[in-house]
């Protein structure tokens, strides 16, 4: 099992002698993914509804005023600053960028990183920001997120890529470099809905859902596992072999305290003491998951330095490697 967690691209802590400790902190402690989210500019105006919270409001105190950094260029300052730790998309919105750009700026990272990066990826939920960008339009946003990522893994696999779709046409160029990785850079598929799920089961390396999603709760072991069994059903659907889509996922821990109850009524997820937290991970591993992710931001840094340690300190021990 491997642990990460996400980095600031907002905020106070979003400056770069505070993001290089946290993440040169976290390669010492023995995590070995960081993740950083996808926005590029804010509306002034959100209408949408975030998937996130029970009522649908964005709210989030590290953007506020619009302020996010850029999420690849981001990714290739940490390439630099880091050494070891897998460096992850959580989630690059997929229509915001061409995708000639896209498989570039992910293929140089790689090879600055020197074969490092998973590009975690979405749909996208806020269609305001779809215009501002020059993005496809919203409603055909998913469409467009399977087209780009097949434009991506044949851009990756060829020197002299050719591709055709509705949205993008690949010919008459040379892609190089390519990405360190054999095989390209590894795809895991982000979201909770029915069509996250299928495109995890029918195109993605992994599956790599939130656990906190209001209308899609994955948030205790039954309704996780119920998840995995329909990303399995639809690869199998696919024609591919289950065994080959991994399994990961975002906890949103926020800390030790009381073992709290889902709407279920069955136990939440990552939640409670360290045993609690470490028999929940060895339960994950049972079911074939590699990789989890987990939310030490507390809006300062000491405080989220000592949030990362007790994790290691207290929990990573006790997990069976």
């Amino acid at each position: 099992m491997e642990f990460g967690f996400g980095l600031p691209n907002g905020g106070p802590l979003a400056t770069p002698d505070a993001i290089a400790r946290l993440a040169i902190r976290g390669e010492e402690l023995g995590f070995s993914i960081l993740a950083v989210s996808d926005h590029i500019i804010f509306p002034s105006d959100i209408n949408s509804r975030y998937p996130y919270s029970p009522d649908g409001t964005y709210s989030n105190a590290q953007n506020e005023g619009g302020e996010v950094l850029e999420p690849l260029a981001l990714l290739a300052y940490l390439a630099r600053a880091t050494k070891k730790a897998r460096l992850l998309t959580s989630v690059l919105v997929v229509p915001y960028r061409h995708p000639v750009l896209a498989a570039k700026l992910l293929s140089t990272i790689d090879v600055l990183s020197n074969g490092r990066v998973i590009a975690g990826i979405g749909a996208g939920w806020m269609a305001e920001e779809f215009p501002p960008v020059g993005a496809p339009p919203f409603a055909e946003r998913g469409k467009v997120t399977d087209e780009y990522i097949a434009a991506y893994r044949e851009m990756w696999a060829n020197q002299k890529p050719s591709f055709k779709g509705k949205y993008i046409t690949v010919e008459n160029i040379l892609f190089a470099p390519r990405p360190v990785q054999k095989g390209g850079i590894p795809i895991w598929v982000g979201g909770e809905s029915e069509p996250a799920l299928r495109r995890a089961g029918r195109i993605g390396d992994a599956w790599y859902p939130i656990g906190c999603n209001p209308r899609h709760p994955l948030d205790t072991l039954a309704r996780f596992k119920a998840g995995v069994s329909t990303v399995r059903r639809f690869a199998e659907e696919a024609k591919r072999d289950p065994a080959k889509v991994g399994m990961t996922y975002w906890a949103v821990w926020h800390g030790a305290g009381e073992r709290a109850k889902a709407s279920d009524g069955a136990p939440m997820l990552f939640t409670g003491g360290a045993d609690d937290i470490a028999a929940d991970i060895e339960d994950f591993r049972k079911i074939g998951v590699t990789s989890l992710l987990f939310n030490f931001y507390r809006g300062d840094l000491q405080k989220s330095l000592d949030a990362m340690a007790w994790f290691a300190t207290e929990v990573m021990p006790k997990v069976k490697h």
